[in-house]
C-alpha cells in the first residue's frame, strides 16, 4: 500500500493538470454500472443513480445550458436539496467548465439574492418548493439570473425546467477541461464584519477532498456512506456531493426538510450504513431522541464537522454505537485538515484525549502560533491556528471573490502560513486542542453565523435604534443567538416587538439565523472609544 505521501502526490499530479476535466474525474472514468448516488424519499423509499445514468442526464443538460448560452466560466447556482437532481445539475455545470454556485434553502430571499448578486450567477437551478424565493423583491430591479425549476412545468412565466432544457438542446455540448487552476466552486462564508465573503474553489482542491475522504473519514469500496450535511455547505458540498463520486462511491441523499432523529436511525439500519458524517447537532440530537440504537445499526466509522464535540457527547457515541467518533477540524477554505483518522495512515491511533481534535492529517502541517509574533507557541500555550503552507501539499486557497477582506495568509522570512481565524493549544504530541473561533462567528445547529449580518438586518425595523448579537450555549444546537436591542423613540420593548422582531430576522435573512432570546436595553456595552464590547453583551 503506498504510504500517505505518496498516494497525495499521485492525486496532486492527477488533478492538477492544465487538462484536468472534472466531469471525467467524477462520472465518465467510473463503471457505468456502478451507482453514483441513492436518493432516499421522507418514505424511504430509494431511488438509485448509477455512473452510466449520471452521464447521460447530465450531458443532456449541458447540452440544454449550452443551448441557454451558459459556458466556461459562468457561475450556475443551485437551490436543490440533496440528491439526483443535484448531482445531475452539478456534473452538467462542470461539463460545461461552468462555476457552482450552491445555496442555502434556508435562506431568506432577500439573503438569496444577495449571495446570487455577488456571484453574478447567471442561472439559478432550484426546486419548485423554494421558487418563491426567487421572485423579484419590492422596490428592486428585475433579477439578472434565468430560472429553471425540477418539476414538470414551469412555475413562472420564463422559467425553464431541467426536462424543457433537455428538449430543446439542438446539439452535444462540448466537454470542457479546465485544468486544475480553473474553478470548480465559489460558496459564501459569514465574516465577523460585513457581508458574506465568496470562496472560489479551485478544482486542484479535488486533491484535498480525496484526501479526507479516504484518510479522515475512512470511507472504502465496501462502504455504505451517509454524509447528513446540507450541500450548500461546504462539508456538504465537498465530502457528501463531490469526494464519494471522485473516489466512485455510492453516496446517500435524505431528501428530507427537517431533521428527524427517528428517520435518521430508520435510514441507518434500513439501508445498512457502516460510515456516517454528521455535525454536531445530529448528534447531540440523537443522544436526546436515542435510549438504545435498533440491532440493524451497524455503523462501523464515524466522523464529526463543523464544531468541536463536548466530552459527554463523544462517551454518549462510544457508549451506545460501540465505535469512536472521530472529531475532525477544517473551514470552507481548506476542506477538512485536523482529526483522528478513520482511514489507514499506517500509523497507530492512540486514544484520543478528551478536548482533543487530533493531529495534521495527512497532507497538511498545522501550528500554533504566538498570539503577535509569527514564532510557534509553546507547547500546551494558547496561540493562533495556522497552516503551514510550505508543509501542506494540500492546501488551495488563494483569496476571496473580488479580494474582498483582509489576506488570511502571512509571511514571514522563511515561511508563508495561512491564519484560519481560530484560537488552540498544540500538545507534545502535535495534537490540536481547539479554542474559539477569533472572528465572533457563531456555530449554531451547524450553521456558521456573521453576527454582524443579523445586526443590520434587525437595524432595519423602524422600532431598532440599534442592537447587538452574541451567542448562547446551547445543549442541541451548541450555541443559538440572543440579541440586545435598544428601542428606537415611541417604541416599547413588548413580548409581542420580540416574537416579531424574531421573525423580522427569519424571513429577512434565514431561518436558522434567527434570535432565540430578544432582550431589550437602555444601552450597549461599548468602550471609551465607542466600540461594542461584544463579550459584555453575553
Amino acid at each position: 500500500m503506498p504510504d500517505p505521501a505518496h498516494r497525495i502526490q499521485d492525486w496532486i499530479a492527477t488533478y492538477d493538470t492544465p487538462t484536468t476535466s472534472v466531469a471525467h474525474l467524477l462520472c465518465d472514468r467510473h463503471h457505468p454500472d456502478a451507482v453514483a448516488t441513492t436518493e432516499i424519499g421522507p418514505t424511504l423509499e430509494a431511488t438509485t443513480l448509477t455512473y452510466g445514468e449520471l452521464a447521460e442526464r447530465s450531458r443532456a443538460l449541458a447540452a440544454g445550458l449550452a443551448d441557454l448560452g451558459l459556458t466556461r466560466g459562468d457561475r450556475i447556482a443551485t437551490l436543490i436539496p440533496k440528491g439526483i437532481d443535484l448531482t445531475v445539475t452539478a456534473l452538467a455545470t462542470w461539463r460545461l467548465g461552468a462555476v457552482l454556485v450552491p445555496l442555502l434553502p434556508s435562506f431568506a430571499p432577500s439573503a438569496i439574492a444577495e449571495r446570487l448578486t455577488h456571484s453574478q450567477a447567471r442561472l439559478v437551478v432550484c426546486d419548485d418548493q423554494y421558487r418563491t424565493k426567487l421572485d423579484p423583491l419590492p422596490d428592486t430591479t428585475a433579477p439578472r439570473w434565468g430560472v429553471a425549476t425540477t418539476g414538470d412545468r414551469p412555475l413562472r412565466q420564463g422559467d425553464h425546467t431541467l426536462t424543457s432544457l433537455v428538449d430543446r438542446a439542438t446539439a452535444p455540448a462540448p466537454q470542457v477541461a479546465v485544468g486544475g487552476a480553473g474553478d470548480l466552486a465559489l460558496l459564501f462564508v459569514s465574516g465577523p464584519v460585513g457581508p458574506p465573503r465568496g470562496v472560489p474553489v479551485p478544482v486542484r482542491a479535488l486533491s484535498a477532498m480525496h484526501a479526507h475522504h479516504h484518510y479522515g473519514l475512512g470511507v472504502d469500496d465496501e462502504d455504505v456512506y451517509w454524509n447528513t450535511a446540507d450541500p450548500g455547505t461546504a462539508y456538504g458540498l465537498y465530502h457528501g456531493v463531490i469526494s464519494p463520486l471522485l473516489a466512485g462511491h455510492n453516496s446517500l441523499a435524505l431528501r428530507a426538510g427537517f431533521f428527524d432523529p427517528e428517520l435518521t436511525l430508520d435510514v441507518l439500519g434500513l439501508f445498512g450504513v457502516t460510515n456516517l458524517a454528521a455535525d454536531p447537532t445530529t448528534y447531540r440530537t440523537l443522544r436526546a431522541a436515542t435510549k438504545t440504537l435498533p440491532p440493524e445499526v451497524m455503523v462501523q466509522r464515524l466522523s464529526s464537522a463543523g464544531e468541536p464535540l463536548a466530552p459527554d457527547v463523544i462517551e454518549w457515541v462510544n457508549d451506545v454505537f460501540g465505535v469512536p467518533v472521530r472529531d475532525h477540524y477544517g473551514q470552507t477554505e481548506l476542506g477538512w485538515c485536523v482529526g483522528v483518522p478513520n482511514g489507514d495512515t499506517g500509523e497507530d491511533v492512540a486514544e484520543i484525549v478528551p478536548g482533543a481534535i487530533g493531529p495534521a492529517l495527512p497532507g497538511w502541517d498545522v501550528r500554533v502560533l504566538e498570539a503577535i509574533s509569527d514564532e510557534p507557541a509553546p507547547v500546551g500555550a494558547y496561540g493562533r491556528v495556522a497552516i503551514d503552507l510550505a508543509g501542506s501539499p494540500l492546501a488551495w486557497f488563494e483569496g476571496y471573490l473580488d479580494n474582498e477582506g483582509a489576506s488570511q495568509v502571512r509571511f514571514t522570512p522563511d515561511r508563508a502560513y495561512y491564519l484560519t481565524g481560530d484560537t488552540g493549544i498544540m500538545d507534545r504530541k502535535g495534537w490540536l486542542f481547539f479554542s474559539t473561533r477569533d472572528d465572533g462567528a457563531i456555530q449554531s445547529h451547524g450553521y456558521r453565523i456573521g453576527p454582524t449580518e443579523v445586526e443590520a438586518v434587525l437595524n432595519e425595523h423602524a422600532a431598532v435604534e440599534e442592537c447587538g448579537v452574541y451567542s448562547i450555549p446551547d445543549e442541541l444546537a451548541g450555541q443559538v443567538i440572543g440579541a440586545r436591542v435598544v428601542l428606537a423613540p415611541d417604541h416599547e420593548g413588548t413580548d409581542e416587538l420580540a416574537e416579531e422582531l424574531k421573525e423580522w430576522v427569519r424571513s429577512r435573512y434565514a431561518t436558522h439565523a434567527a434570535p432565540r432570546v430578544v432582550d431589550f436595553v437602555p444601552e450597549l456595552p461599548r468602550t471609551a472609544s465607542g466600540k461594542m464590547r461584544r463579550a459584555r453583551l453575553r
